[in-house]
């Protein structure tokens, strides 16, 4: 049996109550039940309304499940734009989500920050034809987080562009203000403490409307998922097509389990967890903080750089069943990221620092 704790960034550890779930999912047979059928829109149902419970959302607001945050990107870009983007890129992740708009044949503007820094939104002008403007809360690669309050910026000077914001590995943290965006999405392998295999897309009128009148002009707007054939089906709590109903079920499950905790319970575990974290890599003489400003630190993913190689820290925290996540990309050998999610108690977390204070310095 692994007894492993992975504190790597996604997919990652489950959350604690997977495990009954998955059992009860199974007795239930939910694997086999058609996603026409009233039990699979009880599924539905539920999963969506706790989402919407536990992030607060307004009545304006529609949650779409979809295969990946990664399609999700192709689909915005398909259902809202019908000729230029802009996007925030400074890491892995934002920089593929602005080539999809290339590649999709749109024309993509970019504010572009180095790897591990971050952005001022006062020194960034959006061009003024952008249909949308793409941003990342939490840039999964580099462990630069935007804080809400920079966001928010963005409306008051865009009354017109649609707003979207990449959540993947940070959700249900932060504590967005939805007049000020229109759009979040994220993947379950993440915070939400799942198998991978699901995307969720939180979108509002506004987005939706911007669909229906590229599909008025007659544009592709792509195939069995654009926004009015998959709202036409989550309005009656359903998908156009064979979801992965599994992991919808146990989504329905494990967000009642947060509501038991609370959006601010979370919050407020997720912060003491992150500052025992933090206070190790300061003292640390083999990390040092892979983001300088530490008003642009990620809660959710901690980046460190280290002058020990990632597959030798691992090695030492195999015997304790632990392991943590390596740098992203050419930061593979310099750096680890720390994976600070739900499903990580503050127990294991002490014992994460602690077993690094002692073996490593």
């Amino acid at each position: 049996m692994n007894n492993k704790i992975y504190f790597t960034p996604g997919p990652s550890e489950l959350y604690p109550t997977v495990r009954q779930h998955m059992i009860t999912a199974l007795d239930e047979k939910i694997g086999v039940i058609s996603h026409r059928s009233k039990k699979f829109e009880e599924v539905y149902k539920t999963a969506s309304d706790n989402l919407k419970t536990l992030l607060e959302l307004p009545s304006n607001y529609e949650v779409l499940f979809l295969a990946s945050a990664t399609e999700i990107w192709e689909r915005i870009i398909q259902n809202c734009v019908e000729k230029k983007s802009f996007h925030c890129v400074n890491g892995s992740f934002s920089k593929r989500f602005y080539e999809f708009a290339g590649e999709l044949g749109r024309e993509a503007y970019k504010e572009e920050a180095a790897f591990g820094k971050g952005f001022y939104p006062a020194d960034i002008t959006v061009p003024a034809d952008a249909e949308i403007i793409c941003l990342t809360h939490n840039e999964t690669s580099s462990g630069v987080s935007m804080p809400v309050e920079d966001i928010n910026t963005f409306r008051d000077k865009n009354k017109d562009a649609l707003i979207f914001v990449d959540a993947v590995s940070s959700l249900p943290y932060p504590k967005f203000d939805w007049t000020k965006i229109d759009s979040v999405f994220f993947s379950v392998q993440k915070c939400f403490g799942l198998p991978a295999g699901l995307g969720v897309w939180i979108l509002n009128d506004r987005v939706i409307e911007k669909s229906k009148a590229l599909l008025a002009k007659r544009k592709s707007i792509g195939t069995y998922h654009t926004i009015p054939s998959m709202l036409e089906k989550a309005r009656v709590n359903q998908t156009p097509e064979t979801p992965n109903a599994m992991n919808i079920f146990l989504l329905g499950k494990v967000t009642g389990d947060m509501l038991q905790i609370s959006a601010d319970g979370i919050r407020k575990q997720t912060e003491e967890k992150a500052a025992l974290i933090n206070t190790y890599i300061e003292s640390s003489k083999v990390f040092s903080f892979g983001v300088e400003d530490a008003k642009l630190r990620s809660m959710t993913t901690i980046v460190a750089n280290t002058t020990m190689l990632p597959g030798e820290i691992n090695k030492i925290l195999e015997p304790f069943d632990m392991a943590v996540g390596a740098g992203y990309g050419s930061k593979k050998e310099t750096q680890i990221r720390i994976a600070n999610f739900p499903a990580h108690s503050l127990e294991q977390v002490h014992k994460l620092v602690q077993t690094l204070k002692e073996k490593i310095g």
